[in-house]
Protein backbone atom coordinates (compact mmCIF):
# COMPACT_ATOMS: atom_id res chain seq x y z
CA UNK A 1 0.00 0.00 0.00
CA UNK A 2 2.85 2.45 -0.96
CA UNK A 3 -0.15 5.18 -2.16
CA UNK A 4 -0.64 5.45 1.68
CA UNK A 5 2.47 5.92 2.51
CA UNK A 6 3.49 8.30 -0.31
CA UNK A 7 0.27 10.22 0.29
CA UNK A 8 1.14 11.00 4.29
CA UNK A 9 4.46 11.58 3.38
CA UNK A 10 3.58 14.45 0.15
CA UNK A 11 0.72 15.79 2.61
CA UNK A 12 2.83 16.39 5.53
CA UNK A 13 4.99 18.65 4.07
CA UNK A 14 2.36 20.66 2.60
CA UNK A 15 1.48 21.47 6.07
CA UNK A 16 -1.89 19.56 6.41
CA UNK A 17 -2.85 18.31 9.98
CA UNK A 18 -2.25 14.78 11.06
CA UNK A 19 -6.00 14.64 12.03
CA UNK A 20 -6.71 14.97 8.34
CA UNK A 21 -3.67 12.87 7.34
CA UNK A 22 -4.79 10.34 9.30
CA UNK A 23 -8.86 10.53 8.48
CA UNK A 24 -7.75 10.15 4.71
CA UNK A 25 -5.82 7.41 5.43
CA UNK A 26 -8.36 5.43 6.48
CA UNK A 27 -10.42 6.03 3.65
CA UNK A 28 -7.33 5.11 1.57
CA UNK A 29 -7.52 1.25 3.27
CA UNK A 30 -11.41 1.79 2.73
CA UNK A 31 -10.12 1.88 -1.09
CA UNK A 32 -7.78 -0.65 -0.75
CA UNK A 33 -10.29 -2.92 0.41
CA UNK A 34 -12.64 -2.34 -1.96
CA UNK A 35 -10.22 -2.57 -5.29
CA UNK A 36 -12.76 0.11 -6.75
CA UNK A 37 -14.88 2.87 -6.34
CA UNK A 38 -16.56 5.54 -7.65
CA UNK A 39 -16.27 9.31 -6.95
CA UNK A 40 -19.46 9.67 -5.23
CA UNK A 41 -18.71 6.98 -2.59
CA UNK A 42 -15.29 8.46 -2.45
CA UNK A 43 -16.63 12.42 -1.42
CA UNK A 44 -18.93 10.20 0.62
CA UNK A 45 -15.64 8.33 2.69
CA UNK A 46 -13.91 11.52 3.07
CA UNK A 47 -17.02 13.65 3.37
CA UNK A 48 -16.11 16.29 1.04
CA UNK A 49 -17.65 17.90 -2.17
CA UNK A 50 -17.32 15.73 -5.40
CA UNK A 51 -14.80 18.20 -6.95
CA UNK A 52 -12.33 17.54 -4.00
CA UNK A 53 -12.54 13.81 -4.27
CA UNK A 54 -11.79 13.92 -7.91
CA UNK A 55 -8.46 15.87 -6.48
CA UNK A 56 -7.32 13.22 -4.91
CA UNK A 57 -7.99 10.84 -6.72
CA UNK A 58 -5.94 13.21 -9.26
CA UNK A 59 -2.98 13.06 -6.65
CA UNK A 60 -3.27 9.33 -5.31
CA UNK A 61 -2.74 8.95 -9.62
CA UNK A 62 -6.25 6.80 -9.84
CA UNK A 63 -7.19 4.41 -13.23
CA UNK A 64 -10.18 5.44 -14.70
CA UNK A 65 -12.48 2.06 -15.75
CA UNK A 66 -12.58 2.12 -19.37
CA UNK A 67 -16.24 0.67 -19.13
CA UNK A 68 -19.27 1.54 -17.11
CA UNK A 69 -18.52 5.38 -18.50
CA UNK A 70 -15.72 5.44 -16.63
CA UNK A 71 -17.60 5.85 -13.25
CA UNK A 72 -14.94 3.63 -11.21
CA UNK A 73 -11.33 3.90 -10.02
CA UNK A 74 -8.92 2.31 -8.58
CA UNK A 75 -5.22 2.56 -6.76
CA UNK A 76 -1.89 2.24 -9.24
CA UNK A 77 -0.87 -0.50 -7.02
CA UNK A 78 -4.43 -2.67 -7.03
CA UNK A 79 -4.47 -3.98 -10.77
CA UNK A 80 -2.55 -7.06 -11.95
CA UNK A 81 -2.54 -5.65 -15.60
CA UNK A 82 -2.13 -9.25 -18.35
CA UNK A 83 -0.34 -8.95 -21.33
CA UNK A 84 -2.32 -6.44 -22.72
CA UNK A 85 -1.77 -3.96 -19.95
CA UNK A 86 -5.52 -4.62 -18.86
CA UNK A 87 -7.42 -5.70 -15.78
CA UNK A 88 -11.38 -6.42 -14.37
CA UNK A 89 -12.54 -6.42 -11.46
CA UNK A 90 -16.14 -8.35 -11.46
CA UNK A 91 -16.95 -6.85 -14.75
CA UNK A 92 -15.54 -3.26 -14.07
CA UNK A 93 -12.79 -3.19 -16.96
CA UNK A 94 -9.27 -1.23 -16.09
CA UNK A 95 -6.40 -0.21 -18.59
CA UNK A 96 -2.73 0.85 -18.01
CA UNK A 97 -2.93 2.93 -20.99
CA UNK A 98 -6.17 5.13 -19.96
CA UNK A 99 -9.32 5.90 -21.07
CA UNK A 100 -11.06 3.41 -23.97
CA UNK A 101 -9.69 5.64 -26.94
CA UNK A 102 -6.41 5.50 -25.70
CA UNK A 103 -6.34 1.96 -24.88
CA UNK A 104 -7.85 1.12 -28.58
CA UNK A 105 -5.06 3.04 -29.61
CA UNK A 106 -2.06 1.39 -28.37
CA UNK A 107 -3.51 -2.21 -28.44
CA UNK A 108 -3.35 -1.68 -32.58
CA UNK A 109 0.18 0.02 -32.25
CA UNK A 110 1.53 -2.94 -30.33
CA UNK A 111 -0.24 -5.85 -32.18
CA UNK A 112 1.30 -8.63 -34.05
CA UNK A 113 -1.32 -8.29 -37.15
CA UNK A 114 -3.12 -5.57 -36.81
CA UNK A 115 -6.56 -5.75 -34.81
CA UNK A 116 -10.54 -5.93 -36.86
CA UNK A 117 -13.55 -5.15 -34.73
CA UNK A 118 -14.41 -8.61 -33.44
CA UNK A 119 -10.71 -9.21 -32.02
CA UNK A 120 -10.99 -5.75 -30.17
CA UNK A 121 -14.43 -6.64 -28.52
CA UNK A 122 -12.66 -10.06 -27.72
CA UNK A 123 -9.93 -8.12 -26.00
CA UNK A 124 -11.67 -5.16 -24.20
CA UNK A 125 -14.71 -7.33 -23.62
CA UNK A 126 -16.96 -4.97 -24.44
CA UNK A 127 -19.66 -4.03 -27.68
CA UNK A 128 -18.23 -3.26 -30.85
CA UNK A 129 -19.79 0.15 -31.37
CA UNK A 130 -18.29 0.78 -27.79
CA UNK A 131 -15.23 1.92 -29.26
CA UNK A 132 -15.46 2.28 -33.21
CA UNK A 133 -16.03 5.72 -33.09
CA UNK A 134 -12.41 6.19 -31.49
CA UNK A 135 -10.53 4.83 -34.92
CA UNK A 136 -12.56 7.34 -36.85
CA UNK A 137 -9.80 9.40 -38.93
CA UNK A 138 -7.39 8.95 -35.80
CA UNK A 139 -3.59 10.02 -37.34
CA UNK A 140 -2.55 7.01 -35.56
CA UNK A 141 -4.51 4.46 -37.66
CA UNK A 142 -4.74 3.49 -40.30
CA UNK A 143 -7.40 1.53 -41.71
CA UNK A 144 -7.58 -1.10 -44.48
CA UNK A 145 -10.23 -3.46 -45.78
CA UNK A 146 -8.54 -7.12 -46.12
CA UNK A 147 -10.15 -10.60 -46.65
CA UNK A 148 -14.50 -8.49 -46.72
CA UNK A 149 -13.23 -6.88 -43.27
CA UNK A 150 -11.49 -3.62 -41.91
CA UNK A 151 -8.06 -3.93 -40.00
CA UNK A 152 -6.87 -1.37 -37.85
CA UNK A 153 -2.85 -0.73 -38.16
CA UNK A 154 -0.56 1.53 -37.09
CA UNK A 155 -0.21 4.58 -39.25
CA UNK A 156 3.60 4.56 -38.41
CA UNK A 157 5.22 2.88 -41.93
CA UNK A 158 7.57 0.84 -40.28
CA UNK A 159 4.71 -0.97 -37.83
CA UNK A 160 2.46 -0.99 -40.63
CA UNK A 161 4.35 -2.82 -43.02
CA UNK A 162 5.43 -5.45 -40.17
CA UNK A 163 1.10 -5.67 -39.03
CA UNK A 164 0.12 -5.96 -42.73
CA UNK A 165 2.43 -8.76 -43.80
CA UNK A 166 2.02 -10.89 -40.61
CA UNK A 167 -2.35 -10.07 -41.13
CA UNK A 168 -1.59 -11.64 -44.57
CA UNK A 169 0.48 -14.48 -43.75
CA UNK A 170 -2.03 -15.27 -40.92
CA UNK A 171 -5.10 -15.01 -42.95
CA UNK A 172 -3.40 -17.46 -46.23
CA UNK A 173 -2.62 -19.67 -43.69
CA UNK A 174 -6.23 -20.03 -41.84
CA UNK A 175 -7.93 -20.07 -45.17
CA UNK A 176 -5.48 -23.15 -46.73
CA UNK A 177 -7.08 -25.83 -48.10
CA UNK A 178 -6.98 -29.51 -46.30
CA UNK A 179 -4.51 -31.83 -47.18
CA UNK A 180 -6.58 -33.52 -48.98
CA UNK A 181 -7.67 -31.06 -50.74
CA UNK A 182 -3.88 -29.73 -51.61
CA UNK A 183 -3.29 -32.51 -53.26
CA UNK A 184 -6.00 -33.06 -55.47
CA UNK A 185 -5.15 -29.22 -56.40
CA UNK A 186 -1.14 -30.09 -57.46
CA UNK A 187 -2.63 -33.06 -59.26
CA UNK A 188 -5.09 -30.56 -61.14
CA UNK A 189 -2.31 -28.20 -61.55
CA UNK A 190 0.59 -31.00 -62.94
CA UNK A 191 -2.39 -31.89 -65.61
CA UNK A 192 -3.41 -28.48 -66.49
CA UNK A 193 -0.25 -26.01 -65.54
CA UNK A 194 -2.12 -22.88 -67.79
CA UNK A 195 -4.90 -23.04 -65.42
CA UNK A 196 -5.31 -20.28 -63.08
CA UNK A 197 -6.77 -20.32 -59.42
CA UNK A 198 -10.36 -19.89 -60.41
CA UNK A 199 -10.41 -22.07 -63.50
CA UNK A 200 -8.39 -25.21 -61.04
CA UNK A 201 -11.72 -23.91 -58.62
CA UNK A 202 -14.21 -24.65 -61.82
CA UNK A 203 -12.28 -27.87 -62.81
CA UNK A 204 -12.46 -29.59 -58.89
CA UNK A 205 -16.11 -28.59 -58.27
CA UNK A 206 -16.67 -30.79 -61.29
CA UNK A 207 -15.34 -33.79 -59.53
CA UNK A 208 -16.93 -32.94 -56.63
CA UNK A 209 -14.58 -31.05 -54.46
CA UNK A 210 -15.89 -27.55 -53.89
CA UNK A 211 -12.53 -25.49 -53.29
CA UNK A 212 -12.83 -21.83 -53.44
CA UNK A 213 -10.33 -20.14 -55.92
CA UNK A 214 -8.71 -18.06 -53.01
CA UNK A 215 -7.80 -20.64 -50.86
CA UNK A 216 -5.87 -22.32 -53.98
CA UNK A 217 -4.42 -19.25 -54.35
CA UNK A 218 -3.64 -18.71 -50.67
CA UNK A 219 -1.84 -22.79 -50.70
CA UNK A 220 -0.11 -21.37 -53.89
CA UNK A 221 1.66 -18.31 -52.78
CA UNK A 222 1.90 -20.11 -49.55
CA UNK A 223 4.80 -22.66 -51.13
CA UNK A 224 6.07 -19.68 -53.23
CA UNK A 225 4.29 -21.06 -56.56
CA UNK A 226 3.42 -19.16 -59.13
CA UNK A 227 -0.24 -18.05 -59.56
CA UNK A 228 -1.87 -17.04 -63.22
CA UNK A 229 -3.81 -14.14 -63.07
CA UNK A 230 -7.57 -14.13 -64.62
CA UNK A 231 -7.19 -12.64 -68.33
CA UNK A 232 -8.55 -9.40 -68.20
CA UNK A 233 -11.45 -9.01 -70.70
CA UNK A 234 -10.94 -5.93 -73.09
CA UNK A 235 -13.79 -3.11 -72.96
Amino acid sequence: MYIIMEYILHTWTRGLSMNKISEDAKVLKVFYRRKVITVDTLSSLLDSSVKTARRRLKLWEAYTSYNENGRYYTLPDIPEFDANGLWSYRSIRFSKYGNLKQTAIQLIRLSKAGVDAAEMAELLAIPVRSFLSAFQEHSGIRREKLQGRFVHFSAVDLEYNRQRDHRVSMTRITQLPRDTEAILILVEMIKNPRLNAEALSLKLTEKNCAVPARSISNLLAYHGLTVKKTPQVAS
